[in-house]
């Protein structure tokens, strides 16, 4: 998440998962209507992200769990984000195939005239269908009839086109990495005629850490060792009950992570005076809308390269970034270099050098340090296969693909994985 989102990262005391269970059921789930068709296939595909683990991360011994995964079946050598490189509009592109400028979730900040203030600490802004722009792959799958349960997924506590999962978990920070892996795997070991035909569960623990101690700090290893061990209890459960040749498992992260050092913060009110120009954001994208009567000085003072930053008007951004045409951008983008960021100066004053992020992400999506995962092992997949790398907007057209759906529209291609991916008993060939 990004460094603002202070609920995103709270740490409460954990509770029992027998508690738990009952009332997020009772308090988090919605159903769908008891008309709804029900697909005889007892396939199920589960798609699990892991916030802020780098593609550098596996195979140094801390993920035993996902590297076996990657051996089973497809792992690339990394997954491009979306920009700008922070977690909702990433995730949301991971379930929608639309890059950020095009679903609306433009950045973990932002207005809209119409709507109001967005942050994604901001569970009531959260919940608004009027922020989310597209379909989501737990909607494809509801309209064709299969059953979807989603577990915090950034986009799921809001009734999108009027549509909310069969059951849905609002974000509980105080719920535990294991907690959360084994109400998925209950699950996915439901009978038949209960089980999900799509899950979907978030972990934000290894972003948290690595914002606070940095990417290489032996904090963050173990808390990707922690998310790795959740993830193997899941496979576990599948394994006992036989259900691993029957379910497709889909691990992707929404971005990497870069050190930050204490010293390199500027103060957003050294970059634009704010009788000039409003920031909207901050962080390492930051955007400006400048004061009425004031455009041309905001101006001045903004655009161009400065100093460990560069900014441009949103119609003028790199054309690669694929970014700059929803309303909802603002008039000038700022796109910080790789390991700084911007805070009010405020808060720089408040919050000692050693307490501030020791790591980042936001930066420029070529960087090798922004660069997230894909492993992919089931009955869909090959062996032991490898992919090159791609977009993240190829995740929602291949999950389209592994439910036999026909995915709305959409900036990516599920042809991407036509190399790596195995005929099914159950699919059409």
């Amino acid at each position: 998440m990004d460094s603002s989102s202070s609920t995103y990262r709270m740490r409460l005391p954990l509770v029992r998962v027998t508690v738990l269970a009952v009332l997020l059921w009772t308090a988090g789930c919605a159903t769908t209507p008891s008309t709804a068709p029900t697909p005889s296939t007892r396939h199920s595909v589960v798609l699990i992200s892991i916030d802020g683990l780098a593609a550098s991360a596996l195979a140094r011994g801390n993920t035993p769990n996902l590297d076996r995964l990657a051996a089973e079946g497809v792992h690339a050598a990394w997954m491009n984000p979306s920009y700008p490189v922070l977690t909702f509009p990433n995730h949301f592109t991971l379930v929608t195939g639309l890059r950020p400028d095009r679903h609306g979730i433009i950045h973990n900040s932002m207005r809209d005239d119409a709507v109001g203030g967005f942050k994604v600490a901001d569970k009531a802004a959260g919940a608004d269908a009027r922020w989310w722009q597209g379909e989501p792959i737990w909607n494809t799958a509801e309209k064709a009839g299969l059953r979807t349960a989603i577990w915090a997924w950034p986009g799921n506590a809001a009734p999108i086109d009027g549509r909310r999962p069969t059951r849905w978990v609002p974000y509980s920070p105080e719920i535990s990495s294991l907690e959360r892996a084994d109400q998925v795997a209950g699950w996915l070991t439901e009978p038949a005629a209960t089980r999900p035909h799509l899950a979907a569960l978030y972990f934000e623990r290894v972003d948290n850490v690595g914002h606070d101690k940095g990417p290489d700090a032996p904090e963050t290893l173990a808390a990707i060792r922690e998310v790795d061990a959740a993830v193997g209890r899941i496979m576990q459960a599948l394994d006992a009950r036989g259900l691993r040749t029957s379910t497709d498992l889909v691990v992707v992260s929404d971005h990497g992570m870069a050190p930050v050092a204490p010293d390199q913060y500027i103060a957003l009110e050294d970059m634009a005076a704010f009788e000039q120009a409003e920031a909207v954001s901050t962080g390492q994208v930051i955007g400006f809308n400048p004061r009425p009567g004031h455009e041309a000085a905001a101006g001045h003072r903004l655009l161009g390269r400065h100093d460990h930053y560069q900014c441009w008007r949103k119609q003028d951004l790199p054309a690669r970034w694929h970014y700059g045409r929803h309303p909802r951008v603002p008039a000038i983008v700022c796109q910080f270099d790789e390991g700084w960021n911007a805070l009010p100066a405020e808060q720089l004053q408040r919050v000692p050098k050693d307490r501030l992020n020791r790591g980042s992400h936001g930066y420029d999506n070529t960087l090798p340090s922004m660069r997230a995962v894909f492993v992919a092992a089931g009955p869909s997949f090959r062996r032991g296969a490898t992919l090159p790398a791609f977009d993240n907007v190829d995740v929602y057209p291949l999950l389209a693909t592994l439910l036999g759906l026909a995915p709305a529209r959409n900036d990516g291609t599920a042809d991407t994985f036509a190399p790596v991916l195995a005929p099914r008993a159950d699919m059409p060939h």
